[in-house]
C-alpha cells in the first residue's frame, strides 16, 4: 500500500536507495552503484513538503519523491527494493504521483534518467514518458541536467523525459 513517508522512514529510504543502486554495477556503472543516497535532511524536506511516498509492505519497500520544476511534478527519485523488481511497485508509485499532480492542476510529470539502462529510459517510455529534445527542456530541467553532469552522471547517456498527465490518465484508466 502507498502512504506518505514519515521521518522514521528516512533511514530505510536511504537503504532502499543503496540497494536500488547495486544493479548498476553489473552494467559497469560503479560510480552510480556506489553513489551516496540522498541526505536525511533532503529526504526530510520532501516529507515536510508532503511530496514523499512509500510502498509499505511491512515497512518501506519502495519510495518516490517529487519536486516542482517549471510547473510540472518532477520525479526526483523513485527506488524499489531490487528483490521486488517486476512487482509494479514503481508503476504504482508513479501512478500515485500522477494523481497527486493532477489533483493540484499540474499537467505533466518530468524526470531525468539514463537513456539506455533497461529499468530507466526504456521502462519510462513503456509507461508513456517521452524523451525531450534539448530545445524542449525547460530552464529548471536544464539546471538539473547541469547539476547531474557536474556530479559525473553524464559519463553515460542521460536525458529528460516528460509524460502528459492527460495521456497518463488515458493509459491508466
Amino acid at each position: 500500500m502507498i502512504r506518505p513517508a514519515v521521518p522514521a522512514d528516512l533511514p530505510t529510504l536511504q537503504e532502499l536507495e543503496r540497494a536500488a543502486g547495486v544493479p548498476f554495477a553489473a552494467l559497469g556503472m560503479h560510480a552510480v552503484a556506489e553513489d551516496d543516497p540522498p541526505a536525511l535532511e533532503l529526504l526530510g524536506e520532501y516529507v515536510r513538503a508532503g511530496r514523499a511516498w512509500v510502498w509499505d509492505a511491512d515497512g518501506p519497500a519502495g519510495y518516490l519523491v517529487l519536486d516542482l520544476v517549471d510547473g510540472a511534478a518532477h520525479v526526483d527519485q523513485v527506488s524499489v527494493d531490487p528483490a521486488l523488481r517486476g512487482s509494479r511497485i514503481g508503476r504504482r508509485l508513479l501512478d500515485h504521483a500522477a494523481a497527486w499532480a493532477l489533483s493540484r492542476g499540474l499537467t505533466a510529470l518530468t524526470l531525468t534518467t539514463f537513456v539506455e539502462v533497461p529499468w530507466n529510459g526504456p521502462y519510462y517510455r513503456r509507461l508513456g514518458f517521452r524523451f525531450l529534445a534539448p530545445e524542449e527542456e525547460t530552464p529548471g530541467l536544464r539546471a538539473l541536467r547541469a547539476a547531474e553532469a557536474a556530479h559525473g552522471l553524464d559519463h553515460w547517456p542521460r536525458a529528460c523525459m516528460r509524460a502528459e498527465l492527460a495521456d497518463w490518465r488515458a493509459l491508466t484508466g
